[in-house]
C-alpha cells in the first residue's frame, strides 16, 4: 500500500511537494533533491510527519 507524503525544503522550511512511497519497502523518511522556487535552486527535500 502506497502512502502520500509531503516534502519540506531543508533550507527555507516550506512544504513544496507531495510524493508517494511504499511503507513496507522504505520504512525510513523519504529524501529527494528537488527544485525550491523560493530559494531558486535545487535543495534536499525531506518527508514531514
Amino acid at each position: 500500500m502506497r502512502e502520500n507524503v509531503i516534502l519540506q525544503c531543508t533550507e527555507c522550511k516550506r512544504r513544496n511537494y507531495t510524493a508517494t512511497r511504499d511503507k513496507r519497502k522504505k520504512p525510513d523518511r523519504l529524501e529527494l533533491k528537488k527544485y525550491c522556487r523560493f530559494d531558486r535552486k535545487h535543495t534536499i527535500h525531506r518527508e514531514t510527519r
